[in-house]
């Protein structure tokens, strides 16, 4: 009798181990400091699921970003998450996981496609939209408390130009600038930098060195923004004088907030699209329904509630 039930147990044990899901992901690069949030959100949301999950860094390159879906779609995955490389190499990728039958979700860099997924392909991030116009609203309203509706000059760090959300807050930034209220700001210049905190600092030396300090910097993630800063205090700019933005509300950037040289960031809830890209996975590997956009909302963030955020990503 202790036999049997030993060997029930055994195979119940070993019916729940085959049934658990595998989730293959391709996160656009481990160095990134956004990318690590999402892809330890996703590695705890996995854990609480009881599924599998297998992360490769694609290392931004779009090749390698591919042959990791293929060799995913070779081991028989149950779901595949992807953070893309380049957001033009979606339909690419999307065409190798319909083909498969695999359901494919892409996490908080959009698709290009985005409105024409195949079955079982969705998107979780954010929408882009709020992100920039949140950051430059607030730069606006702060210069005018500055005393410069006069007239005033930025630059606009961007990030990969090959990533949407670079473009879309790029393009939010400038709509901004363009309304009544805040026409009186003036784009000097606009460059990548690749999402980086270095980059972000030589862009902004060079910028510094050709045309002296501007009225504000209003970068696309907050480690361009960092890099920023490291530029503007290495130049001798008193940072009371200008205005520093960026996006994500990393914990390094918080601390910068909190001593008083990034001015404004807007929250990205990685733990939310990282768990949120998870649970579509899962959903979708069960047959479920998923609705083909899942929003996570941007939050604004300025010194009065920065310390809400300290924990948060």
């Amino acid at each position: 009798m202790k036999k049997l039930l030993i060997s029930t147990a055994l195979a119940a044990l070993m019916s729940t181990n085959a049934m658990a899901a595998k989730i293959g992901v391709s996160i656009v690069n481990f160095d990134n400091n956004f990318q690590t949030l999402l892809r330890d959100g996703m590695q705890a949301r996995a854990k609480e699921q009881g599924a599998g999950i297998q992360i490769e860094d694609a290392q931004n390159d779009v090749a390698k970003q591919l042959d990791q879906v293929k060799n995913f779609i070779a081991t028989g995955v149950d779901a595949i998450i992807v953070t893309l490389v380049d957001t033009n190499a979606s339909r690419t990728l999307s065409e190798e996981a319909a083909k498969a039958g695999i359901p494919l979700v892409f996490v908080n860099l959009e698709p290009s496609d985005m409105a024409n997924l195949p079955e079982k392909q969705v998107y979780v991030g954010s929408n882009e939209v709020e992100s920039g116009t949140l950051e430059a609203f607030e730069v606006c309203k702060m210069l005018r408390a500055k005393g410069k509706s006069a007239g005033a000059k930025a630059y606009i760090v961007m990030g990969s130009l090959v990533h949407q959300a670079a473009l879309q807050r790029t393009k939010d930034v400038e709509q901004i600038f363009g309304t009544d209220m805040c026409n009186f700001i003036k784009i000097v210049d606009k460059q990548s930098a690749e999402w980086s905190r270095d980059n972000g600092q030589n862009l902004v030396t060079n910028w510094l060195t050709a045309g002296g300090a501007p009225d504000a910097v209003i970068a696309n993630n907050d480690e361009s923004a960092l890099g920023a800063i490291l530029a503007l205090k290495a130049n001798g700019v008193d940072m009371k004088n200008v205005v520093v933005g960026g996006i994500d509300a990393t914990q390094d950037g918080l601390q910068a907030m909190k001593a008083g040289d990034l001015s404004v960031t807007v929250f990205q809830n990685a733990k939310g699209q990282g768990g949120g890209g998870v649970d579509a996975a899962l959903a979708l590997a069960k047959g479920e329904k998923v609705e083909r956009v899942v929003y996570v909302p941007f939050e604004l963030v300025t010194p009065a509630n920065a310390a809400d955020y300290l924990n948060k990503n």
